[in-house]
């Protein structure tokens, strides 16, 4: 059976995290990704990667504008997996956060809490205010995973790509998807410890 996900991508900055995810999942069998591209999403797109949104199209299974309530995630009857959203901006987070359907992503991220499904925002922003703090508690406390995007270094990535593929990977996997060949924590061979 073909499983879906839903992803969103918001103005934050960290597109090349979207991007890098996007191409992991292309390489997954039996998987869909739906994709909604809010218009400041759209924009940060082009500042920080020179892309545009139609350049997703081979990435993805289907695109829906921000404005289309009627999309098939936007009722829980829908059998979705689970969404993430890539990068998840502040203002995303707080309507998240509040419950509030002002767009697409909004609505989608909702009914994913309410189905007890997989929600996971990559929040991007920094330094965080307690108003921020405050939207992520609410947004754990109602089920949903807040994963900031903040790379890992332990695998010696040779370049941004490296960085945001495996920040990307850590997403997919908290989505509940297998990433093949990502680089894992090994620990620390061959010192001396105590036991």
């Amino acid at each position: 059976m073909m499983k879906k996900i839903i992803l969103g991508i918001t103005g934050a900055s960290g597109s090349l995290y979207a991007l890098e995810f996007l191409k992991l999942l292309k390489n997954i069998d039996e998987l869909e990704v739906h994709l909604v591209l809010s218009e400041a999403g759209e924009q940060v797109f082009a500042l920080e990667l020179g892309m545009r949104g139609e350049q997703l199209a081979p990435l993805v299974a289907c695109r829906y504008n921000i404005r289309d309530f009627a999309a098939p995630f936007s009722s829980g009857s829908a059998l979705f997996a689970g969404m993430a959203v890539l990068p998840c901006s502040m203002g995303s987070l707080a309507a998240i956060a509040g419950g509030l359907s002002n767009n697409l992503i909004h609505r989608a991220a909702d009914v994913t809490l309410k189905e007890r499904r997989p929600l996971v925002l990559a929040v991007r922003e920094t330094p965080l205010n307690r108003t921020h703090l405050s939207n992520m508690l609410k947004v754990h406390e109602a089920g949903g995973i807040i994963c900031p995007a903040m790379p890992g270094f332990y695998h010696g990535p040779r370049n941004l790509e490296d960085l945001a593929r495996t920040f990307a990977g850590r997403v997919a996997e908290q989505l509940g998807l297998i990433i093949p060949n990502l680089p894992r924590w090994q620990g620390i061979v061959g010192t001396d410890r105590e036991s």
